[in-house]
């Protein structure tokens, strides 16, 4: 992928104050979104748009404003709010983001995650692809050994695109594979029962973000820890949702997770092919989906 930065010029019409308002926004929501998910500047004056960027980010960006711009037009007289759902069709849309594969990281870019706690880096190309996958993709698969980073790095990805308010809670989730998902007779409330089966997931937030502001998140819902059986009817945006242990969920298990995906939410499924606790007879969907999911264009597959 070329590094060249090109600017590109618009300039909206009719000029119409009240639809570029709608347009933008309030306080700009709209446009630091397409920024966020595209890697581009957008600036404005009026109804006058540059878009600075890489030459397929920057037009992309240009042809969905264009386009956001059409949908303000009055109908009955009212001018219809532009919504982040509407511009997240918009980007699917475009095939913008489909544009980035494996050959497109620049040689000797350096791609890392900054968090409160410090700035946390891949240690192999692997680990490089896996993060940005993660940036670019809706759905991210990371199959392989354990020790390789899939879990860590995928709890930094959370925290990181929480803290650019890209997204506006993290769900992690993970099958109670021992328990057969049937937790009732356990002893203690959910939290009690499931924590042993999770403790992983709470580890890396701690690290990332400090036991203090973790337990505030979980307490104000902006961060959720739960087995996968209670996804089971939820539909989920703006979310970063990581499904664990993906070895231990059945093909029905993860269709029920893949359909819980809701606008502007990105998924990272993680999974070791060679600990698969899972009954006799029963089929492991991460098996399936190492198999399948590189020819989905909005999915992409790192394998240690």
């Amino acid at each position: 992928m070329s590094n060249k930065i090109v600017t590109l010029e618009i300039d909206l019409e009719p000029a119409d104050n009240h639809r570029l308002s709608s347009l933008c926004g309030p306080f700009d929501d709209n446009i630091k979104h397409l920024e966020r998910r595209l890697g581009v500047e957008i600036n404005y004056r009026g109804n006058h748009f540059s878009i600075v960027g890489q030459p397929h980010t920057a037009s992309a960006a240009l042809d969905i404003i264009k386009r956001l711009y059409v949908q303000t037009a009055p109908v009955r007289g009212n001018i219809p709010d532009i919504e982040p759902e509407q511009i997240h069709l918009e980007i699917k849309e475009s095939g913008v983001l489909e544009q980035t594969t494996e050959s497109e990281i620049p040689h000797g870019k350096e791609v890392f995650i900054k968090t409160k706690k410090g700035v946390i880096k891949p240690r192999t190309p692997n680990q490089a692809q896996y993060l940005m996958n993660m940036v670019t993709h809706d759905i991210t698969y990371g199959i392989g050994p354990a020790g390789t980073g899939k879990t860590y790095l995928a709890v930094a990805a959370a925290v990181d695109a929480l803290e650019r308010q890209e997204i506006r809670r993290i769900l992690l989730t993970r099958p109670a594979v021992e328990a057969g998902e049937k937790l009732g007779f356990l002893p203690g409330d959910l939290s009690q029962k499931v924590d042993p089966y999770l403790r992983p997931l709470y580890d890396a937030l701690f690290e990332m973000l400090g036991f203090e502001r973790v337990e505030k998140l979980i307490e104000r819902n902006v961060i959720e820890v739960a087995p996968l059986a209670y996804m089971r009817g939820r539909t989920l945006n703006d979310a970063f949702i990581i499904l664990d242990e993906s070895q231990n969920t059945t093909i029905e298990q993860m269709k029920m997770f893949l359909t819980r995906i809701g606008f502007n939410s990105r998924a990272v499924i993680t999974g070791d092919v060679t600990q698969i606790d899972l009954p006799r007879g029963a089929k492991s969907a991460c098996v399936m989906l190492s198999k399948y999911c590189q020819k989905w264009t909005t999915s992409a597959l790192t394998s240690s």
